[in-house]
């Protein structure tokens, strides 16, 4: 079949100036590691492919410069080491959201060994022409055709061989779920060596006369072709430029004068001719090499998917997630029956009497027994509300997030809902971080940043920190108020409205145009059990690394601030506004852990839960959801919008928190309201 195709991709070119070349490289790699960059759409597989390749050594950072993190990894083949890199998914090397500009920002400042393209086989002709750009670039690459076992069962044929021959690259047809073609894949990996580029994409004669004149004008060597960095430049590309100018200062002027030039000869932005142009030759180039036939019937999860999209019955659907996803599993199952079988019987009657007992006796000094197992000790409040509050809230909600990860749902999520979010200066890409907000502000928070405008991150980030309550704070809000239905959708309807009111507010109050909405549909597929727990165990385990230390560090702050009496200093100083708003004052010591810890606020609110009538535990649920972020988050706030955006926010969000709380006890006892 391929045999004799795959053999001339693997033996080396008997040129000896190629084998000069080898040699140096095998020197090179003896002492370091071959660097290879993961790169393609979102939702094709990559992080995937990366986990089959890497196994369990993976390192997450974030890219030198910037917020965004890319996961680095290792793995070898024989002798020879390599670094694999996954970047951030991206359509174009014209690059919109942040993480497609890093991904270009790779190929343009960083020697890459192998460059992976990784695209959804049964999509091929809408991803080929990336491909097409990346060939153009002169990059090392090897095409991976993922997911061949879907574009098997939807018809989809490809010939491999006349793909290679009219490309000039391997391609290797992949199933990485499965870990079909992966073998190949290390073999063309470990033999790898770059051929002279055979395709090109040809355009007009102003254009191509505008491409040698800027080529001519560039001196300075780059990882990408002088043809690439051109055409970037005559699309306007902003970041092109200022390495341009940086690097070629000397010419820029007249490079820039080029580009002038040849751009108002065009009625349309030529970015737009471009992908055009792109478009048609991968329709050239697959019209021989791709069959696709087409199903007489639409398969089971396309009409689920498609019910899942039509507001009709997609918000039924949706209903029913929160439901049993939220309320049912998250709220009563993981906040409840859970909580109460770690908390009460496990530390509660087991744990904390033994470890108490412990350091009573053998601990003299009273103040350091008050840090351990006081009433803000070490184990007493961090390691038994981290372990036994909150991370069975947190651990449920993460594995109903990665099975509507992996089942494909979210995306359809995005475009059901993707309308109601134009409303407040959203587009529909806004469900992921907005849905992650439910499990962590902070991670959700960094999210943001795969937002397209400005505008839009900052209206994202301001509604994570006011109305998107974290799993373990949404998780015991449900268990406080579970046994007063009307307490509770009463604070659901509150919820809804505010986040409305004021992502509406916001976006009429912010300058700028609402952003266009583009997203990557994957197939519906059933989720994998093992997929799913791996994602929830990677996510429990940042838990613990991340967060768990913090509940730590805060028991050791309040231990302090405790025994020095600056404690009962803070809960005198917002009594007044505590009474204001009707609550009685052991609720402000639930405000001011809050403050440190948004899910150690809800803890706190959930041990005094017994002491409140139920206007009172609505009111304290409302407050305690809008009211500031954690200090986690408000970080990451600072770390993602900045100093000025990050206080703004939280200024905005504590008054407006406090403001609600009054209004809301005012109406609810002004009309006798009984909850």
């Amino acid at each position: 079949m391929r045999t004799k195709n795959i053999k001339n991709w693997l033996k080396y070119d008997k040129d000896q100036t190629v084998l000069k070349e080898n040699a140096k490289r095998k020197s090179k790699d003896s002492i370091e590691s071959k660097k290879i960059v993961l790169l393609g759409n979102p939702n094709v597989g990559k992080s995937m492919l990366f986990n089959q390749l890497t196994g369990s050594y993976v390192t997450v950072s974030n890219y030198p410069g910037t917020t965004v993190t890319v996961d680095r990894g290792k793995f070898n083949i024989g002798a020879e080491k390599f670094e694999i890199i996954d970047s951030p998914g991206m359509y174009s090397l014209s690059s919109i959201t942040e993480e497609e500009r890093i991904s270009k920002l790779m190929l343009l400042e960083e020697d890459t060994d192998i460059l992976i393209h990784v695209v959804d086989a049964k999509n091929l002709e809408r991803m080929l022409p990336l491909t097409l750009q990346l060939i153009e670039a002169n990059l090392p690459i090897i095409l991976v055709l993922n997911m061949m076992d879907e574009a098997k069962k939807v018809g989809t044929t490809i010939n491999y061989s006349k793909l290679e021959k009219q490309l000039g690259i391997p391609v290797v047809p992949t199933t990485a779920a499965t870990g079909q073609g992966l073998d190949l894949l290390r073999e063309i990996i470990g033999n790898y060596h770059k051929k002279d580029k055979i395709f090109s994409v040809e355009y007009s004669e102003v254009i191509e006369n505008a491409v040698d004149k800027i080529s001519a004008l560039i001196q300075s060597k780059y990882p990408i072709s002088k043809r690439a960095l051109s055409l970037l430049l005559l699309q306007e590309d902003r970041d092109v430029r200022n390495i341009i100018k940086e690097n070629d200062g000397s010419n820029y002027e007249k490079i820039m004068s080029v580009v002038k030039e040849t751009t108002s000869q065009f009625k349309q932005p030529l970015n737009y001719l471009f992908k055009l142009r792109l478009q048609k030759n991968a329709s050239e180039v697959l019209s021989s090499t791709l069959k696709t036939e087409k199903a007489n019937k639409l398969s089971w999860g396309e009409n689920i998917s498609r019910l899942m999209i039509n507001p009709v019955t997609g918000i039924p659907i949706l209903l029913v997630i929160v439901y049993y996803g939220l309320y049912q599993f998250v709220g009563v199952f993981g906040a409840g029956e859970l909580v109460d079988l770690i908390e009460s019987t496990i530390f509660g009657e087991w744990l904390n009497p033994l470890v108490t007992n412990f350091v009573v006796n053998y601990i003299p000094f009273t103040a350091f027994q008050g840090l351990l197992v006081g009433e803000y000790g070490i184990w007493t409040l961090g390691v038994t509300y981290a372990t036994a509050i909150i991370l069975p809230i947190v651990g449920t909600f993460f594995l109903v997030f990665s099975i509507m990860e992996d089942s494909g749902y979210l995306p359809r999520l995005a475009m059901l809902i993707n309308r109601v979010f134009n409303l407040i200066g959203l587009s529909g890409r806004a469900v992921i971080p907005m849905v992650l907000g439910l499990g962590c502000g902070s991670m959700a928070t960094m999210v943001t940043r795969t937002l397209e405008t400005p505008r839009e991150r900052t209206i994202a980030t301001l509604l994570l920190a006011l109305t998107i309550p974290c799993a373990a704070q949404l998780g015991i809000i449900f268990a406080v108020l579970s046994g007063n239905s009307y307490a509770l959708w009463l604070w659901v309807a509150i919820m809804l409205l505010l986040y409305v009111l004021i992502g509406f507010t916001a976006s009429k109050l912010l300058p700028g145009e609402n952003p266009t909405f583009y997203m990557e549909l994957p197939p519906l597929r059933l989720p994998r059990p093992n997929q799913v727990l791996k994602k929830t165990y990677t996510r429990l385990i940042w838990y613990f690394k991340e967060i768990v230390p913090l509940f730590i560090l805060i028991s050791i702050i309040l231990w302090a601030l405790s025994l020095t009496g600056i404690l009962n200093m803070l809960i005198a100083l917002i009594a007044p506004v505590i009474t204001a708003i009707g609550l009685p004052i052991e609720t402000a010591q639930t405000f001011i852990l809050g403050f440190f810890r948004r899910d150690y606020g809800a803890a706190g609110l959930y041990d005094i839960q017994s002491t409140l009538t139920g206007v009172q535990l609505l009111v304290s649920a409302v407050v305690l959801t809008l009211f500031m972020p954690c200090v986690a988050q408000f970080m990451v706030m600072i770390k993602e919008r900045g100093w000025k955006i990050a206080l703004l926010i939280a200024g905005f969000v504590v008054t407006f928190a406090f403001t609600m709380g009054f209004v809301l006890n005012w109406v609810l006892t002004t009309l006798g309201v009984v909850l």
